[in-house]
C-alpha cells in the first residue's frame, strides 16, 4: 500500500478499515493520570498484557488450590502434559512441524543447550560467525562456548559486519565470509530480525550459504517471533530459539521457545545435556530406567515446566492462533509503511530510518536515527507518555505492534516527535 494521506481523518479511516482492530480492546493499555491512554511503541522489548492472561492463570492458581498435587492429572488443563497444549500454536508462529518446538526455559539457556548438540568443533573447524550488532547475550554466549572448548573467543569469533558508511548488513558479505574461512567455520547463529536495525534477514539463504560449507545454522528469533513468519521448517535451519516476552506478551522473563529441525529429530547420538523431561514420557516415572531420548525438540527439555509462566503464554498464543499471522503481516506491513511515509513527510534532514524500507526485509520496528540526538529527546517523548526504546547513540526504536497498536497511534507519535524537534 504506497497511497498514504497526510492527517488525523485518513489514520481514523484506516482504523475504521482495519480488519483486526477489535484486538486492541483485548489489552491492557497503560494510561496517564487523566485517563488518555499511552502511545506504547515498545512491543519489541516487552509486549502489552491480554486481558485475558489473568483468567489463564487464575485457572491454575485455583486448580493448585483444589487439588494439590493432583493438579498434574485433574486440573482443567492438566500441568502434566501443559507445554504440549502450547506446540501447535508455537509451530503455527515460526512455520514448523510440531514435533520442532517445545516452549521451555529462557532464550540464552536454550541457545546454550542448542549448542551442546549443534556446536562440535574440531581443531581445524571451530569458528563461530555473528552479526557485528548481534545482541549482546548471543555475543557472550558464543565467546564463552568458544573458550568452554578452550578456543580463543577473540580469534575464533567471525563478525559480519555492515559495510563502510552502511548500517544493513549485506548477504553478499556473508557469501564472502564463508568462501573464504567457511573450512573453519562451524557454526552460523545469526539474529533472524537485528535488534537494533530492525533488519528481517534471509533465514533460507543463510541456512543454505552455512550448509553449502558443511556449517551448522542457528537462527536467533527473540525479535522475530509473532512479528515475521520465518517458515523455519522449509528454511532448513538446524535450529533456532526466540523469547516470548516481546511480540508473544507472555510477560517479563518468560519462557521462552526451540527450534529443533524434524531432520535431526531422530537422532539419538546428538550430544545434549538432558534431564527427566528429556526422557521417554510413558517410562519417565519408572525412575530407574536408563535415558530414553524423547524424539524431537521435547528431547532437549530438563525439567517440568513452570505452569504459571505458560498459562500466560497460552493466554497469548490463544489469540494469535485466532488472528493468524497472515493477517498480523498484512498490518504491520501497512503500519510501518505509514509511519515511514509520515516521518519523510516531515522532510527534516536529522532524521533517517536504518531500518530497510522494503516492507519483507523488516518486522514491525522501524530504528529512527537523530542526528545530534541525545537521551533527552527519549526523555521528552516519555513524558509525553510516548514510550520508545532509546539505544546508543542517537538512536529511537519504535515497534507499533499490529494486534493493538492503532494508525492513529503512529499519527500522534509523528506530531509529537515533530513538535519535539522544533523546540
Amino acid at each position: 500500500m504506497s497511497n498514504y494521506k497526510l492527517g488525523l481523518e485518513f489514520a481514523k479511516e484506516q482504523d475504521q478499515n482495519d480488519p483486526i482492530s477489535q484486538y486492541r480492546e483485548q489489552f491492557h493499555i497503560p494510561k496517564d493520570r487523566a485517563g488518555n491512554d499511552w502511545l506504547y511503541f515498545t512491543g519489541n522489548s516487552l509486549g502489552l498484557q491480554p486481558k485475558s492472561t489473568q483468567k489463564y492463570i487464575q485457572q491454575e492458581l485455583d486448580d493448585w488450590a483444589n487439588f494439590g498435587v493432583e493438579g498434574h492429572f485433574e486440573a482443567k488443563n492438566p500441568w502434566m502434559p501443559y507445554h504440549e497444549f502450547l506446540t501447535e500454536s508455537m509451530a503455527k508462529i515460526v512455520g514448523a512441524k510440531p514435533i520442532e518446538v517445545v516452549t521451555m526455559n529462557t532464550l540464552t539457556t536454550n541457545l546454550h543447550l542448542l549448542m551442546v548438540s549443534f556446536y562440535q568443533p574440531t581443531k581445524t573447524k571451530y569458528k563461530i560467525v555473528i552479526e557485528s550488532d548481534a545482541f549482546p547475550s548471543d555475543r557472550y554466549a558464543v565467546q564463552t562456548q568458544l573458550e568452554f572448548h578452550g578456543f580463543d573467543a577473540n580469534e575464533g569469533l567471525i563478525e559480519w559486519k555492515p559495510r563502510q558508511g552502511e548500517e544493513l548488513l549485506n548477504i553478499k558479505d556473508l557469501e564472502t565470509i564463508l568462501e573464504e574461512q567457511g573450512d573453519e567455520i562451524a557454526l552460523l547463529l545469526i539474529g533472524g530480525v537485528n535488534y537494533y536495525t530492525g533488519q528481517y534477514l534471509d533465514i533460507k539463504k543463510i541456512a543454505k550459504l552455512g550448509h553449502a560449507k558443511n556449517c551448522m545454522v542457528g537462527i536467533d528469533l527473540a525479535h522475530g517471533a509473532g512479528n515475521i513468519k520465518p517458515e523455519l521448517h522449509d528454511s532448513g535451519v538446524d535450529f533456532a530459539a526466540w523469547c516470548t516476552y516481546k511480540y508473544l506478551n507472555s510477560g517479563p522473563g518468560s519462557l521462552g521457545g526451540l527450534f529443533v529441525h524434524e531432520k535431526h529429530a531422530h537422532n539419538k547420538k546428538l550430544k545434549r545435556f538432558a534431564g527427566w523431561w528429556s526422557h521417554n514420557k510413558s517410562t519417565r516415572f519408572n525412575m530407574r530406567q536408563p535415558l530414553d531420548v524423547i524424539p524431537g525438540a521435547e528431547g532437549w527439555q530438563l525439567s517440568n515446566p513452570p505452569i504459571l509462566s505458560m498459562a500466560a503464554i497460552k493466554a497469548s498464543l490463544d489469540m494469535f492462533n485466532e488472528v493468524g499471522m497472515d493477517a498480523l503481516r498484512a498490518k504491520s506491513e501497512k503500519l510501518t509503511g505509514y509511519f515511514e511515509y509520515l516521518l519523510k513527510e516531515l522532510n527534516n534532514d536529522k532524521i533517517k530510518i536504518i531500518t530497510p524500507s522494503n516492507p519483507k526485509e523488516r518486522g514491525c520496528q522501524l530504528s529512527i536515527q537523530v542526528k545530534d540526538a541525545d537521551k533527552n529527546l527519549h526523555k521528552k517523548l516519555t513524558e509525553a507518555h510516548i514510550i520508545t526504546d532509546w539505544r546508543e547513540p542517537d538512536v529511537i526504536r519504535c515497534a507499533p505492534v499490529p494486534l493493538y497498536n492503532t494508525f492513529e497511534d503512529v499519527y500522534r507519535m509523528v506530531e509529537n516527535l515533530k513538535s519535539i524537534l522544533s523546540e
